[in-house]
């Protein structure tokens, strides 16, 4: 789905559209009403995500210039203030899907865009087959891909997606594990709750358990309402634990009960919560590793193991480039004219990948918006040709050279992390604050 969050605190609607983002959604973001019709004029919206009180104009008025117009198939879910209840219910009757109410933990909006994600494809099956259409793209046509390597993925989502076992997703950042687990996770009995996706490396030790657990208020400083873990938000559905690996030693027995128990308590809690939930997990490291290390319980991983599926690189699966990169660019262009030379595939099709399908959409890009349209050998030197033997430091001496220096590392690590400013601030090691502050330095928030 297309998202258009709109909010003019700049924090909230940042931290919002970086998570929505990791989540999978396509996500654009607005800082007040009229800047975001100029956004729902320009483009398809499945759901718009608004806050209430904004100036210039208000989530109100938005709604209802969204609802009284071509844009009424758009939904629209409304944030509100504790005191501004009355008005998000009036919002209700005035077309607004549901509210939220602040503060509110960007998880909480989930469950949420899972129902409004359900209703759709629901009347989109509806209406398809009122017309005689076959339903919605499978397995084959969701997951793109001809090679032998592909074939094989795709035949395990398809065994993954009619049982309710635990999945171990094995492949390299970039690879397309999350694509396999919402694939498994759409063609599931699970398929119409929630899909929850935890990115263990994003969070700090001392706050794994209540993201997957929630807490009780006072259960800590700073705890100051109860929350739910993201256990409790997938209900029913599925829980992806992206880079497992990275769960703490110290934090696994717990995993484990939840896992194999289906039972938790919340941080802070005595009471037992029941968690009706389908683990799928990825991991980029050889557990068997790990285990060996001790830093990665046996048992964890032989639950984990039920059904395991290993997502091949691109570099070994370089027959697949071609058709990747019409579907890709098929997304990039929005239905504007689109051209790749000839020349410009081979360069392509012979490129190894090593960050693998990410880095080819990134390259596709960039290429596409440098070519105005037309992607040519020339604009694929650069990146996939080799270094440019004529490149040079910028002139300015050796701060600017710091300075062009600190902006590429910037822009890699936002590419490797599919543009969600968080993970990449992880990456670098840096503060999220810090790591804003830096990409507006140079121009790239």
């Amino acid at each position: 789905m297309r998202i258009l969050v709109v909010d003019d605190e700049k924090i909230k609607r940042v931290s919002l559209a970086d998570d929505l983002a990791a989540q999978g959604y396509e996500v654009v973001a607005a800082a007040d009403g009229e800047e975001a019709l100029k956004h729902l004029g320009g483009g398809r919206f499945d759901v718009v995500v608004t806050d209430l009180k904004m100036p210039k104009l208000d989530g109100i008025e938005l709604l209802k210039r969204i609802k009284h117009g071509p844009l009424a198939d758009v939904e629209v879910i409304m944030m509100t203030a504790y005191g501004s209840i009355p008005v998000a219910v009036e919002a209700v009757k005035l077309g607004a899907f549901d509210f939220i109410t602040k503060p509110f933990r960007n998880e909480d909006i989930f469950p949420l865009l899972s129902r409004i994600e359900r209703a759709k494809n629901i009347i989109a099956d509806t209406a398809a087959a009122a017309a005689g259409e076959p339903p919605a793209a499978g397995v084959e046509q969701e997951i793109v891909g001809r090679s032998s390597a592909m074939a094989r993925v795709k035949r395990m989502v398809e065994i993954c997606a009619k049982t309710d076992a635990n999945v171990l997703l094995f492949g390299e950042t970039g690879a397309g594990k999350d694509l396999v687990a919402n694939a498994i996770h759409r063609h599931s009995k699970r398929g119409g709750f929630p899909f929850v996706k935890v990115g263990c490396t994003l969070f700090p030790p001392q706050l794994i358990e209540s993201e997957l657990y929630g807490h009780e208020k006072g259960s800590f400083t700073g705890a100051e309402q109860l929350r739910k873990g993201r256990f409790e938000l997938a209900e029913g559905g599925t829980l992806y634990l992206d880079d497992i690996d990275d769960i703490p030693l110290e934090h696994q027995s717990k995993l484990l009960r939840a896992i194999e128990e289906k039972v938790f308590e919340r941080v802070g809690g005595g009471a037992q919560i029941r968690a009706d939930v389908r683990i799928i997990a990825s991991t980029k490291q050889n557990l068997m590793e790990k285990i060996s290390a001790g830093t990665f319980r046996q048992d964890l991983y032989y639950r984990l193991d039920v059904l395991r599926i290993n997502i091949p690189p691109l570099g070994e699966r370089l027959d697949d480039v071609p058709l990747l990169t019409e579907y890709l660019l098929a997304r990039i262009a929005g239905g504007r004219p689109c051209r790749v030379d000839p020349d410009a595939l081979a360069m392509l099709s012979r490129h190894d990948w090593p960050g693998n399908v990410r880095e080819l959409y990134h390259t596709l890009e960039r290429a596409f918006l440098i070519g105005a349209g037309r992607i040519t050998p020339e604009i694929l030197a650069t990146e996939v040709g080799g270094p440019d033997p004529n490149q040079r430091l910028p002139l300015g001496g050796f701060q600017a050279a710091i300075d062009h220096a600190e902006k590429q590392l910037l822009q890699e690590a936002l590419r490797n992390s599919s543009g969600n400013k968080s993970a990449a601030a992880a990456a670098l090691g840096m503060k999220p604050s810090t790591f804003r502050d830096k990409l507006a330095k140079h121009g790239l928030g």
